[in-house]
């Protein structure tokens, strides 16, 4: 199995370090991003995927599993402390992250396998160029307090205006 640093949220991050010329500080936890309290009442902080603090920009890379059922990553036989699987907890927290991050003066930029060069499956086909000029625009946007889920298959951003 891969490390983390070979994995498509490893590869977005890069890509989004060359776009705004910064480093990103990689699951970031910030003091008031909590996910729910465990049985002796701790709530752990959530990680987000990539924070740039002089842009005051924060990017969630979010794998299809964020927007559709996965057995395989939701668990649905094992509960959490949220007292529910892992597949509804992940969108709790995402709901969480979504309204919490702008909350906090924040831009929030996330990033879907549609939105770049990928296959059927979300696999991403890591072709630099293209994936560079899609995140360029993505990250132009002044936010993404509008943008759900959608068709995995349907491409969110036009590659013919960039």
């Amino acid at each position: 199995m891969g490390t983390r640093d070979d994995s498509d949220e490893a590869y977005v991050v890069g890509l989004c370090n060359q776009v705004l010329g910064e480093t990103a500080l990689t699951q970031h936890r910030f003091d008031w991003l909590l996910g729910d309290p465990g049985a002796g009442g701790r709530q752990a902080g959530l990680p987000v995927d990539a924070y740039w603090p002089g842009h005051r920009l924060v990017v969630e890379y979010r794998e299809l599993q964020h927007d559709r059922p996965m057995p395989h990553f939701d668990k649905p036989d094992r509960m959490t402390v949220s007292g529910v699987h892992r597949g509804e907890q992940r969108a709790l927290y995402d709901a969480r992250r979504d309204t919490e991050i702008p909350a906090h003066g924040l831009r929030l930029v996330v990033v879907r396998p549609a939105d770049l060069d990928a296959d059927s499956r979300g696999r991403l086909r890591r072709n630099a160029q293209s994936d560079l000029a899609a995140l360029s625009e993505l990250l132009a946007r002044p936010g993404d307090e509008d943008r759900g889920p959608t068709d995995p298959s349907r491409p969110r951003v036009s590659r013919s205006r960039i």
